[in-house]
């Protein structure tokens, strides 16, 4: 291979890239709007859920408690309802630290790879 092909090779992957630049800066945007979305949609949905569930836990808990008021299972309900919380609450934590976190950007990376890939065929 002549040293003029090979610069008007490395001249076209040059190009390749220049133009590849500008889709990696949309496909960027459009994965940073989804993921603002997504992250938007996902933390009212928690917080909604994290909500409801307390306070219909909590009245719950008072409601065992109140049951129980003037019998001899009064102490009992009580600890049972804290011992309960605090159950929930190691289950809560163990679910957290076990939980994946999300590739960001994943797209970006498939493309930027798959380009790679086809750059070294043309340079083999």
């Amino acid at each position: 291979m002549s040293l003029y092909s090979k610069a008007a090779q490395w001249r076209h992957i040059g190009r390749f890239c220049v133009h590849r630049l500008s889709d990696y800066g949309e496909l960027v945007a459009i994965e940073l709007a989804e993921a603002k979305t997504r992250l938007l949609r996902d933390v009212i949905a928690l917080v909604v859920l994290a909500v409801g569930a307390l306070f219909t836990l909590s009245f719950f808990c008072i409601a065992v408690i109140a049951s129980a008021w003037q019998t001899r299972y009064f102490l009992a309900s009580v600890w049972g309802v804290a011992g309960v919380w605090l159950l929930v609450s190691l289950i809560a934590f163990a679910v957290v630290r076990t939980r994946r976190p999300g590739v960001p950007l994943s797209m970006l990376r498939g493309e930027i790879q798959r380009d790679m890939d086809a750059l070294k065929e043309v340079l083999k």
